[in-house]
């Protein structure tokens, strides 16, 4: 018998229940400890994956065994030298890339929504057996975890059957979704990669897809490793699997080692038969470009305190803006590079993150390193008034980025790039990360040193004031070697300086912008808009009612604050200033 056999069986559609066995045949004779992940790498949130475990039991085989429940995530077995079979079910009805969903038309699981962790054998392999619905014995399996191949049961290309992880953390890195989805392969770089599609979408065009993803890996794979042409995923499996759950207005992803999880719109997937590239296209593809590129960054390139994961508790980085917002940088300037999109399509995707991190009051009070730090409190706890008091290290990240990579350009004569630094970092710390023991990640204070080693350039003063510091990136000056010209553009149309939803016909107030309009005025995050100058306002005639004035404007504001009624004079403020990104004519 195996040392550590999960089996996950989906027994309740209707009900969204999968049932678990995990069997170990030499539990720590004075009481075998379980623990269930509190977060999934990628989404830096503690989720508490555990309240969704129902019915936990433990046995030898021959008489029931007491558990004790440590933390609320933690349990001990009562002590038992014989083999322990423990017995639960998960409750799996999350719709998102983090967790697991189960229903009548597919199953979906990450591993850390569902398998326990066996304390003190976490190095030993792990076995997986995915069992079939009884009802749903047309379902197939799709995954990146190896089949078990050579051992009696093993699972056979899309089957049900057994499966092997190389141990724990390898275990809980390859999500599996079952059912009858739509499915694409392709070979980038000689290597196997499948788009597995689950959800309804008329006409779409799958090859497509497949062919402008193929691009993208195969450019990405090159960057890399320029010489072998080596796929990185290959130290953990034969393939890489894209699963993609298609609904009618989500986006999201999340990586894995061999695998990423997709979540994305209905109206996002290209016609057959259409080749415009749309906005919502557009964006599914640098989604799918963004989480590749995580294969290298940050999968097997991490920060230190990833190396490994602590998955019981917070742990904070200050490196996310170079693992999540470099990432960003890339994710568009991939699809440019490979020429899916044209310098002026990729400049007005540039000209929109410049906007959105410049209309935030809270990059002037929040670094990126902090933000990075502070993901766990803030970033992943938004609330109304985040965007006067934090910056994204998404999106600054990659401004971040690009200026330090026309800073390297520049200093270098045109010599070296970013991709040189990215390079060293899979050199030392990437390409073997999983054959390493002990792992090494990277700290925050080898950023600097390995940009210089890599590249020549010093970035001390760059990182200090852009990264470290709250400073807006100087692009208009960076850019203005290359012929790019990033310029402002002040409006003379008011504004109340607020974001707004629509909720049963009238327009709700969630965010108000520091020192405009509404927030001078007294208006606050919740309140509800009901009249400007005694006109109705409802979920769509905001804008045209504020066209009507002219800045600096007084107007009179009714709004129902929960149940009061409640009344403002507010002077109109112009709109926020914006930006233009546009090359240069000669």
């Amino acid at each position: 018998m195996k040392d550590i056999l999960y089996r996950i069986t989906p027994i309740d559609p209707a009900g969204h229940l999968f049932a678990i066995e995990l069997h170990i045949s030499k539990p720590n004779s004075k009481g075998q400890i379980l623990s269930l992940p509190t977060w999934i790498p990628g989404s830096y949130l503690v989720r508490d994956f555990s309240r969704h475990i129902q019915g936990l039991t433990a046995t030898d085989g021959k008489k029931d065994l007491p558990l004790f429940k440590l933390d609320n995530h933690t349990w001990q077995i009562a002590p038992s030298t014989k083999a322990i079979t423990v017995r639960y079910r998960v409750y799996a009805w999350d719709l998102s890339v983090r967790a697991a969903h189960l229903d009548e038309s597919h199953g979906f699981f990450n591993g850390t929504s569902v398998f326990l962790q066996v304390h003190g054998q976490e190095e030993k392999p792990c076995y997986l057996d995915i069992q079939c619905p009884t009802i749903k014995n047309n379902w197939g399996v799709y995954t990146s975890l190896p089949e078990a191949k050579g051992e009696r049961g093993a699972a056979k290309r899309h089957g049900f059957g057994l499966y092997k992880a190389a141990n724990y953390d390898d275990l809980i890195d390859h999500p599996v979704e079952m059912g009858t989805p739509t499915v694409i392969s392709f070979e980038a770089c000689g290597a196997l990669h499948e788009m597995v599609f689950t959800g309804l979408v008329p006409n779409m065009d799958i090859e497509r897809i497949a062919r402008d993803t193929a691009k993208i890996c195969e450019y990405q794979i090159k960057l890399f490793e320029p010489k072998t042409h080596q796929a990185p995923f290959l130290d953990s499996s034969d393939r890489y699997v894209f699963m993609t759950m298609i609904t009618g207005n989500d986006y999201g992803g999340l990586e894995h080692r061999a695998s990423t999880a997709l979540i994305a719109s209905r109206g996002d997937m290209p016609v057959l038969g259409q080749n415009e590239l749309t906005d919502g296209y557009l964006q599914f593809l640098g989604l799918i470009s963004h989480e590749y590129f995580h294969t290298w960054n940050v999968k097997r390139i991490k920060p230190q305190v990833f190396a490994p994961y602590d998955l019981t508790k917070a742990t904070p980085t200050p490196l996310l803006w170079i693992f999540e917002g470099f990432t960003s940088y890339y994710d568009d300037q991939v699809l440019l590079r490979t020429g899916i999109i044209n310098e002026e399509r990729y400049l007005a995707l540039i000209q929109k993150t410049i906007n959105g991190v410049c209309s935030g009051p809270g990059r002037l009070k929040q670094s990126v390193a902090d933000s990075s730090f502070d993901a766990w409190s803030k970033y992943y706890k938004q609330d109304e008034n985040s965007l006067n008091a934090i910056v994204s290290y998404y999106t600054k990240g990659s401004l971040v980025a690009l200026g330090l990579d026309l800073l390297i350009q520049q200093e270098s004569g045109g010599k070296k790039s970013l991709d040189d630094f990215m390079r060293l970092l899979w050199k030392k710390f990437g390409r073997d990360f999983y054959n390493k023991n002990p792992k090494k990640g990277l700290r925050e204070e080898q950023v600097v040193p390995f940009i210089k080693e890599a590249t020549g350039v010093d970035a001390t003063e760059f990182v200090t004031r852009y990264a470290l510091g709250t400073e807006d990136v100087p692009l208009d000056k960076l850019w203005a070697a290359q012929g790019i010209q990033v310029r402002i553009e002040k409006s003379k149309t008011p504004s109340l300086h607020i974001k707004t939803k629509a909720v049963s016909g009238t327009t709700q107030i969630t965010h108000i912008y520091e020192n405009g309009s509404a927030h001078l005025g007294g208006l606050s995050a919740g309140d509800t808009l009901v009249a400007i100058d005694n006109i109705r306002v409802d979920d769509k005639n905001l804008d045209k009612l504020l066209a009507r004035y002219r800045v600096n404007d007084k107007v009179i504001i009714h709004v129902f604050r929960r149940d009061e009624l409640r009344q403002f004079k507010v002077k109109l403020l112009a709109k926020e200033h914006s930006f233009t990104v546009k090359r240069n004519k000669h």
